[in-house]
Parts: C-alpha cells; structure tokens; sequence
C-alpha cells in the first residue's frame, strides 16, 4: 500500500469527517480515477514520434495508453476519420495513488518558478484539471532522448460533491495550492 494511501485512511478521511460532518463514512470524499491525456495532434501520423510519445506515456504512468482516433473527418484540419490524434491512460487504486504521490513530491517541485497549483482549476463536481507543458519534469524521461515537448493534461476525478470538498480533500492530500490572497 502507498504512503499516500496510507494517509488518506489514517489522516485525511477522519478531517474530512470532521469538517463536513457526514452522516455515512461512505459519503467521504476520495479519489477515483486520474486520467493522463495528450494531442499529438497531426505528428501523430509519424510513426516514430508516435512510438516515442506511446513510450514516454508508459514511463511517466506505469502502463500502456490507448491511443485515441478521430471519430470524423474534418477537411479543413487535415483530420481523415480514423486518423490516431492522441494518447490516454486512466490510472486507478495503487497505481493512482503510486503516480500521485510521485506527482506531488517530486514532479511539481521541479516546475521552474512553481508557486503552487492553482485553486481555480477545480470543475463544480469536485474534479481538479491541471496542466503540465513539457514531460522533462518526470524523472523517469531520459532528457538526451526527448526530441520534442509534449504537453498533458491530468484530471483527478474525486467523489466529492463539489468543488469546496475537492479542494479540501487534495489539500490534505499534500497538494500544494497557491496561496490565496
């Protein structure tokens, strides 16, 4: 079992039973899913930038993504139905907490000139969204093999009722928010 795990049964759960003052220990807020999403856009339809995109998404999530596929064709972007566009992967329970602990502590500090995350980023369901613009800042990437950036997209899907609950939940988590002024 995960640190971060660990954590959430022993800490975070009581708090959260404490702030809110559920009726039900089923009614806690907890994660659900972390869902890891890239374009790749046009170069998808090299093969070798393909390959190195799908094994660098493996590195960074611990398993292999989907590849995802236009569903129509759109004449005025190039996009022919069928077409690969991007890559997912959805992470749940060891593998989740593994990749979010590892998130926390070691990738977001090596952001250069990371105050925090924002606290605006959540959706009204409790789901937080966040962006990171190059894969360089997960340790697991060989710096002299990237030939080129590649930005994600990883949403946190939590159980909680919304945005407030979200918030508090991650923050106990370790999630280092932004301070608010």
């Amino acid at each position: 079992m995960s640190n971060l795990k660990e954590d959430y049964l022993q800490k975070v759960s009581p708090r959260l039973l404490e702030e809110f003052q559920y009726a039900n220990k089923h009614q806690i807020p907890k994660l659900e899913k972390i869902v890891i999403s890239s374009s790749l856009g046009l170069n998808a339809q090299n093969r070798t930038f393909l390959q190195n995109a799908i094994e660098e998404f493996r590195l960074i999530s611990g398993q292999q993504p989907l590849l995802t596929k236009a569903k129509k064709s759109i004449a005025g972007f190039k996009i022919r139905e069928g077409m690969p566009l991007g890559l997912v992967v959805t992470l749940r329970s060891e593998k989740m907490y593994a990749f979010l602990e590892r998130f926390i502590k070691i990738v977001l500090p090596r952001l250069r000139d990371f105050r925090g995350v924002s606290a605006n980023n959540f959706d009204k369901d409790g789901n937080y969204n966040l962006g990171v613009v190059e894969q360089l800042v997960f340790p697991e990437i060989d710096y002299d093999k990237v030939e080129a950036k590649r930005g994600f997209c990883i949403t946190i899907v939590t159980t909680a009722k919304n945005a407030k609950e979200g918030y508090f939940l991650l923050k106990e988590l370790g999630m280092p928010f932004e301070k608010q002024e």
